[in-house]
């Protein structure tokens, strides 16, 4: 049976039904516990995930050694340290499982037989990367012209197990504040809900 975060990721109009049966079959299924770490910095990355059920993060030590949270990954989204896996070279990053996490694996190898084997598989990877390069910058954008409120109003809609789960020191560092602005930000959402 094939797992449906599969079909949500490698979701693209031009694979044929048998390109998708080999692209699922190529991938393997993994758990990771809660604080369990999927890539540490240093590393070279060696396969990407797909994540069925849970919520992980990457983050990176700043120069005083705190943690930055870089990213947040969800459900039916591809856990990737996208510069390591494809130059090859070490992580700056760590991917940590913020809750317990199952995953669908692609090893690098494999992906890169699929790759070169599928003119569609490096369609649909052109496709992800553009979409990503977009997400990216659009985030660059936003953290300067959008307020802060703003900025966790969107992660909440985009990606609300973050707010279940994640710490607020976490969230915090992700939206580029401190856990005093954040902890201010919520309250002040409790008391004035904003209109929908």
């Amino acid at each position: 049976m094939t797992s449906s975060v599969l079909q949500v990721a490698y979701e693209f109009p031009f694979f044929l039904d048998e390109e998708l049966d080999e692209i699922f079959r190529a991938h393997q299924k993994v758990t990771f516990r809660k604080g369990e770490l999927i890539l540490r910095e240093g590393k070279t990355a060696n396969e990407y995930f797909i994540l069925e059920n849970g919520l992980a993060r990457s983050f990176v030590n700043d120069f005083n050694g705190n943690e930055v949270t870089t990213n947040f990954f969800t459900e039916n989204e591809i856990i990737i340290e996208v510069s390591s896996l494809f130059q090859r070279i070490p992580s700056q990053e760590n991917i940590v499982c913020i809750t317990g996490c199952e995953c669908w694996k692609l090893d690098f190898e494999t992906f890169q037989e699929l790759f070169h084997k599928m003119p569609n598989m490096r369609e649909w990877g052109r496709a992800w990367m553009s979409q990503q390069l977009f997400l990216g910058k659009q985030r660059s954008v936003e953290m300067f012209t959008q307020s802060a409120t703003r900025r966790y109003l969107n992660l909440l809609e985009q990606k609300p197990q973050v707010a279940r789960y994640a710490p607020l020191k976490q969230i915090a560092s992700y939206l580029g504040i401190t856990d005093t602005s954040l902890s201010r930000i919520r309250k002040e959402l409790v008391s004035h809900p904003p209109k929908i």
